[in-house]
């Protein structure tokens, strides 16, 4: 995707001193906050899409058109705990995703109008000393390339290559229409999904003369270590490192206790780039407030250990976590020195 190791992005220039300089603070997770404004049917409709024949309830990405106030607000809450990147509310708006609710046609809109909500919280809280960033969040549609829905037919599959590379390169150019700095591909559970959008992303940078850095997150779904398409991390790292992005790393499915040993695996093996991890808060429990298990105290002495140990460029939260999450991992990691990158450090060595 870059021709160099240190590309010369257009946007989110300084991204790359920065994560040399601190380990950088990514949001947390939407969906439980937006769980908390206990919105219904009348919500997600607004007046726009009041006669729709489909119900639209937690469609989330709908919001940003019919309850921009709860997206703006969400943002800001996450900047004032200490959030240095915030993502867009675009986790399903691509075609594919949006075909469920027969909403495929409004889904560029949805990216732009996402990314200038999210543009407008980072330029309020924004300072020359310490810029905001806007994420444009891609995520992982709920179909796959590479494994078949249908048990009996191990060759069935319910998308294909190109419809995924022709949504992704329709969402990104929203996002890069509304302002997006720098593009996240997040939740992978397939590699070729994934590929499909580094595709896209490549072919929208080239067709527009914008250079953004991108961050790559997998997900491993289980204690296998594994992807849901069958790659260990390192395998998966190995699958996607020619796109060159700005950092890799792991979100969702597991809490950080047993995701440890895969972003150690991660920090290990991805020499030549930053690292990110934004888990779960623990396990899921129905009980709790936010769904899972874990207290903002305990999540932040958790991402603490990791940041000690070297882990860390990029960190932040994904399902449960809350404002109070990102405002304990950011107090915690504070006093620690950012991963290094190997082969930059190699590198300077060379060059001196």
């Amino acid at each position: 995707m870059n021709a160099s190791p240190n590309p010369r992005y257009t946007r989110a220039a300084a991204l790359p001193g920065i994560l040399q300089q601190r380990i950088v603070v990514l949001d947390g997770a939407m969906g439980t906050m937006i769980q908390r404004y206990k919105l219904g049917e009348a919500d997600y409709r607004g007046t726009r899409f009041a006669d729709h024949g489909k119900d639209l309830k937690g469609n989330n990405e709908l919001l940003q058109f019919t309850r921009p106030d709860v997206i703006s607000e969400i943002h800001e809450q996450y900047l004032a705990a200490g959030a240095d990147i915030i993502e867009t509310n675009t986790f399903g708006a691509t075609t594919v995703a949006q075909e469920d609710y027969e909403l495929a046609h409004v889904a560029r809109e949805m990216n732009v109008v996402a990314a200038r909500l999210a543009r407008a919280a980072c330029d309020k809280f924004s300072t020359p000393d310490r810029p905001r960033l806007v994420a444009g969040a891609l995520g992982p549609t709920p179909r796959t390339a590479s494994i078949s829905p249908d048990v009996n037919d191990p060759g069935a599959r319910n998308v294909d290559f190109d419809t995924l590379r022709a949504a992704y390169y329709e969402q990104a150019s929203g996002l890069l229409e509304g302002g997006a700095d720098l593009f996240l591909v997040e939740t992978i559970f397939d590699t070729l999904n994934a590929k499909a959008a580094i595709f896209a992303l490549d072919e929208l940078m080239e067709d527009t003369g914008e250079r953004l850095p991108v961050i790559i997150s997998g997900t491993v779904t289980d204690a296998s270590g594994r992807i849901l398409s069958g790659q260990t991390v390192t395998a998966f790292w190995h699958s996607v490192r020619h796109a060159r992005p700005i950092a890799i790393g792991l979100n969702c499915a597991l809490g950080a206790t047993l995701m440890r040993p895969y972003i150690e695996e991660l920090a290990k093996v991805a020499g030549d780039t930053f690292v990110s991890c934004y888990p779960n808060a623990g396990l899921p429990n129905p009980m709790s407030d936010t769904g899972f298990d874990e207290t903002p105290e305990v999540t932040g002495a958790q991402m603490e250990e990791f940041a000690r140990s070297g882990f860390l460029n990029i960190v932040g939260g994904c399902c449960g976590t809350t404002p109070d999450h990102i405002a304990a991992i950011a107090q915690r990691v504070s006093a620690y020195k950012p991963r290094l990158r190997g082969e930059k450090l190699f590198s300077d060595l060379l060059a001196a």
